[in-house]
């Protein structure tokens, strides 16, 4: 699907001109392949994810490849970013101790995903990628399997599926209960709900942005014009929004697969 075919506007299409509002849909976030190698499409999405990953790679090393003790202004940043993630996220869930192993995984996947967040903002590629379900997924599985293989290498095979099912014989007759829903609560849901959070406010924040642009252009004839201001009002009350959305979900994000690893590596679960 072209990029045209993308918002499935018309330009010529306004209010009291005969044609309706051509209203957003799944069809937003289909993008026709850039390239195609076999069966293997490479999409504009998945270039966003790539030059995110780059973004974050550069940064860094821009910032600590020859750091000073005086620090200049990109590695005074780099430091703000990491010092906040190691500080105020990882050290405050799993403690400093056991979390400075894990600081550079997680300040790794709060800028990665708050990049590939804010490209929804960005001219031209205007698309967060993780409102694509396979990328919070993909990175929810990375947690995931992390989270697994922690826990029972902290407990051993039968103490880690104490670990995970909470098991607890001071719980009585509710133990069964009780071991069958962590059991489905820790091994299924977790990490639906982990990489659902993300994409979810992704998606409903882009489509939400891009229906409100449209409607400014839809409205902009004849007495519409009034409706449209206000549309347009809300475009940027919205970016503006997203903004503030985009950096807490990675926040939210990051503070998760701490408190899971911070759970994989407690004595009791």
């Amino acid at each position: 699907m072209s990029a045209d075919q993308t918002l499935a506007f018309d330009p010529d299409c306004h209010i009291f001109s005969g044609c309706g509002f051509p209203a957003p849909g799944l069809h937003t976030f289909l993008y026709e392949p850039i390239a195609t190698w076999g069966g293997f499409e490479f999409t504009k999405p998945m270039l966003l994810a790539l030059l995110s990953s780059l973004v974050v790679v550069v940064f860094f090393w821009a910032a600590f490849n020859k750091p000073k003790l005086v620090p200049g202004k990109v590695q005074m940043i780099g430091e703000a970013g990491y010092d906040f993630v190691r500080r105020g996220i990882v050290y405050e869930i799993i403690g400093k101790k056991d979390g400075e192993k894990y600081v550079p995984l997680m300040v790794s996947l709060f800028f990665f995903v708050w990049i590939m967040n804010i490209w929804s903002i960005i001219p031209v590629a205007q698309f967060p990628v993780t409102s694509l379900i396979a990328f919070p997924a993909g990175l929810a599985a990375i947690v995931y399997v992390l989270w697994v293989s922690l826990t029972f290498k902290k407990h051993g095979f039968v103490g880690g599926w104490k670990n995970i099912t909470g098991y607890d014989k001071s719980l009585g007759w509710v133990l069964p209960l009780i071991v069958v829903i962590e059991f489905f609560s820790n091994m299924l849901i977790r990490p639906f709900t982990h990489a659902v959070r993300l994409f979810a406010n992704m998606f409903a924040g882009h489509l939400l942005i891009v229906m409100f642009t449209l409607a400014s252009w839809y409205l902009m004839n004849g007495i519409g014009i009034a409706y449209g201001s206000v549309s347009f009002v809300m475009v940027l009350v919205m970016t503006g929004f997203e903004l503030f959305i985009q950096a807490v979900q990675a926040y939210v994000f990051v503070l998760l697969a701490s408190s899971y690893i911070q759970g994989a590596l407690a004595e009791h679960h």
